[in-house]
């Protein structure tokens, strides 16, 4: 019967082709959904990414993520460096500012300061920051952001605003104002895209304190490496039990950023509408054509019923037809998709095919083309074997 089956779906190749492309493009959608969500999380904890030496990050016990944050106060970080086993520990500023182009439009930027002894945590270009009142900005993620005014005339004018006027992108020596102080472009960095999207601006700590000083307490986050012989877990518990601070391993911290985003981002709900759209689409597609194929065959299955096969042999018979599509089809799926990965691979779009999406992938297809064959089955399990004989 098995081999009947498939000579039933091998015999009409525009069907089983058709067929077969129904399922690709479910397996396709699902598993392209799911990297994209795989590439917007991965987004999510770009600041971790960024500083792979820091094996412990040190926060407020209130904090679960790189995105929503409080400050500590500067007596932490010598707290930290008094714990036995840690070998460096270097501090790291968050906040936001509202910069002021030379044209008189304005731009949020979060602002990252950086230790100006170390620099750890900088972009590539970090020794550009130790020149006076300097800043490297990045367009994390967004476009069109980082636009200054392309004829000189137009650049802090004395008539107003010039908000309708050529541009280009900053460069280095472009200048910004900031709680109406100076700060000068001293490069334009290509970091990890953020996710939401927003702009950069790396600074030292002293230049920090100089454009957000309202401020009290400045430390977001304590990065932190382990002396040789200490693993990065072990040192996390030396450092929350010592300081009373919350200290957790680079990957535990991606791990709760991730979690975060999952309760508390609404895009979540999109990328989730999403799949659930694509399974839509592909049962209605997949359905369709193994509907068409089984009740378009109904005589060839009335024969094999004249003949003394049985309802079970029948549906069996239906069911190989389709998981021969779902193995077929989810490897044509999966496979554009991974061919699609590797041509946009150096575009920033984010796109990361990690190993639950193509399990996925397999897994939406199979219940699609499951619930398919089970609503494609009903006519054959129904049909009277004298139909072979009807002229219709």
């Amino acid at each position: 019967m098995f081999r009947i089956a498939v000579e039933m779906l091998m015999h009409d190749r525009t069907k089983y082709l058709g067929l077969f492309t129904g399922i690709g493009f479910t397996a396709f959608l699902v598993t392209f959904a799911m990297s994209y969500f795989a590439g917007f999380m991965t987004r999510g904890f770009a600041l971790v990414s960024e500083n792979p030496s820091a094996t412990v990050w040190v926060m407020d016990k209130a904090v679960n993520s790189t995105e929503a944050t409080i400050n500590m106060s500067d007596a932490s970080l010598g707290l930290v460096r008094g714990v036995k086993g840690v070998d460096y520990a270097t501090p790291l500023y968050l906040g936001d500012v509202t910069a002021r182009f030379p044209n008189g439009h304005f731009q949020s930027f979060q602002t990252i300061g950086v230790d100006d002894a170390s620099l750890s945590g900088a972009p590539k270009s970090a020794d550009m920051l130790r020149l006076p009142d300097s800043v490297i900005v990045d367009s994390g993620g967004t476009s069109g952001k980082l636009q200054t005014p392309l004829h000189k005339k137009d650049r802090w004018s004395y008539d107003g605003s010039h908000l309708d006027v050529p541009t280009r992108e900053l460069r280095y020596g472009d200048e910004l104002l900031i709680n109406d102080k100076r700060v000068v472009v001293a490069a334009v960095s290509q970091t990890i895209s953020r996710f939401p999207p927003r702009p950069l601006l790396y600074t030292t700590l002293s230049n920090f304190k100089r454009l957000i000083p309202s401020e009290k307490r400045y430390i977001t986050f304590i990065m932190v490496r382990g002396e040789k012989g200490i693993t990065p877990q072990t040192l996390a518990q030396n450092i929350s039990k010592e300081t009373g601070l919350k200290a957790i391993t680079s990957a535990a911290f991606k791990k709760e950023t991730v979690l975060w985003f999952l309760i508390n981002s609404e895009d979540v709900g999109d990328m989730v509408n999403m799949v659930i759209l694509a399974m839509l689409v592909g049962f209605g597609v997949t359905g369709v054509m193994l509907y068409m194929f089984t009740y378009e065959n109904i005589k060839q299955y009335a024969v094999l019923k004249a003949m003394g096969a049985s309802n079970k042999q029948l549906t069996n018979m239906v069911f190989t037809q389709a998981f021969i599509g779902v193995v077929a089809g989810s490897g044509i799926g999966i496979g554009v998709c991974t061919i699609l990965e590797e041509s946009i691979a150096s575009a920033d779009f984010p796109f990361r095919m990690m190993w639950f999406a193509p399990l996925l992938g397999f897994l939406g297809v199979l219940i699609v083309s499951i619930t398919a064959a089970m609503i494609s089955v009903r006519p054959v399990l129904k049909m009277e074997p004298g139909i072979v004989f009807s002229s219709r």
